[in-house]
């Protein structure tokens, strides 16, 4: 194209072949400069076109099936509860991550390189890593907030979106705090594995590019990580302590939710950990030390996790279950997902409490209740009926009235 053209009105430079190739240099260089062109890519056509199918699944799976749960939360308000959305918070970045970067990298792979030039790359690298890291706070912030609801003294109002709303800004905010350095001179975006996708440099061996890294590493990985392994830890704890004292029914619900939750989590750390993984192994190995297919292979399991989330929403939540099989037959919720429900399993524990503290005062209230002669007289003793009741002990053979907590659950 352009290159030998140039090459070959060379034709003036000195004789030799140092000359040729000096101009030959240049002239790449140049290329590369004006027109954003990047690498020539490293893999093979047929690795290209296995590439290309891949990104073009996780594209078109990965937007339906997210644009699914948002259109399920905006049709069905028994699904607006704050844990769902924060779920719908996770939804959101993973349909802009099919809208905004995917569809590059599976033009890219099918013609072999890259198309829309440097800016696009820094683009196209901004975008992943903004939006990747978003799903991953908002994990943990979820985790923290089960957390907090369960230690918490009182029962929370499953109308308070406030908390949720401030984790969804918190999280947003944190992932613009860690994305925008790169755009400013604390490291860049360019090109990795075989120069079809673009993220953060990992390969420029600089104290300026390592100490982001480093930083990008422990603060956007390893520190949401450990939140979540310790929210739900104490968690888990909580549900095996009243395990022996709540229903059977009670002990599924909380089971069913916290394996939904762990599968969520699990599933996105198997899909990041090994992109984490070999961007360490080119920032601090020796240089080529993986080869294109083993540096694409992280990447296409970071985008695959776009795809996964929603169906954890979908198939494992039977809040959203029952919601995505109404909107199939074109039907009401069944009466499981109302809104008289509450989003939180960890009100098990509060509710096994408050049965402790009330079976001691359960009886008192119970046996004040009216009784047929406390009703008689005139009107002026209505208002002392209560304390005339509590003198006429019930009848032997009928039942105490009892008092029963009722612990409503939305799954």
């Amino acid at each position: 194209m352009i290159v030998p053209n140039v090459s070959l009105s060379c034709a003036h430079c000195p004789v030799g072949g140092a000359g040729a190739t000096a101009a030959t240099v240049t002239a790449t260089d140049a290329y590369e400069e004006v027109s954003g062109a990047l690498p020539p890519p490293s893999l093979s056509p047929t690795g290209h076109l296995v590439v290309a199918v891949c990104l073009g699944f996780i594209g078109t799976f990965g937007f339906l099936s997210n644009f699914l749960v948002l259109m399920l939360f905006c049709r069905y308000r028994a699904l607006r509860t704050p844990m769902n959305l924060l779920l719908v918070s996770i939804s959101l970045s993973d349909l802009l991550v099919s809208v905004l970067g995917t569809p590059f990298s599976f033009a890219a792979s099918t013609q072999g390189r890259w198309l829309i030039g440097r800016a696009g790359c820094v683009w196209y690298g901004f975008v992943n890593a903004f939006l990747g890291i978003v799903s991953l706070i908002t994990l943990a912030v979820l985790s923290y907030e089960r957390y907090s609801t369960m230690m918490a003294p009182t029962i929370a109002d499953g109308r308070d979106y406030r908390p949720a709303l401030g984790g969804i800004c918190f999280s947003w905010l944190y992932s613009v705090a860690w994305t925008v350095p790169p755009l400013l001179g604390w490291s860049k975006y360019g090109p990795e594995g075989p120069g079809t996708t673009c993220s953060v440099d990992w390969k420029t061996q600089t104290p300026n590019n390592i100490s982001y890294i480093i930083c990008l590493f422990t603060f956007c990985l390893v520190l949401p990580f450990g939140v979540i392994v310790y929210s739900y830890g104490k968690l888990l704890l909580a549900i095996r302590q009243v395990r022996s004292v709540s229903s059977v029914v009670t002990r599924r619900r909380e089971q069913r939710v916290l394996v939904m939750v762990i599968t969520m989590v699990v599933c996105y750390l198997v899909c990041w950990l090994p992109y984490g993984v070999a961007a360490l192994l080119s920032t601090f190995g020796p240089p080529d030390l993986l080869t294109p297919e083993a540096s694409i292979t992280p990447s296409l399991l970071a985008k695959f996790s776009t795809v996964i989330n929603p169906f954890i929403y979908i198939y494992m939540n039977k809040q959203f279950y029952r919601c995505f099989r109404a909107f199939l037959s074109c039907s009401i919720p069944e009466r499981g997902s109302t809104l008289k429900t509450f989003s939180r399993v960890t009100k098990t524990l509060r509710t096994v409490r408050q049965e402790r503290d009330h079976q001691v005062s359960a009886a008192a209230p119970s046996s004040a209740l009216p009784t047929p002669n406390s009703i008689h007289g005139s009107s002026s003793q209505r208002a002392s009926r209560g304390s005339a009741a509590s003198h006429n002990p019930p009848a032997a053979n009928k039942p105490k009235p009892k008092l029963i907590l009722v612990a409503h659950y939305r799954e």
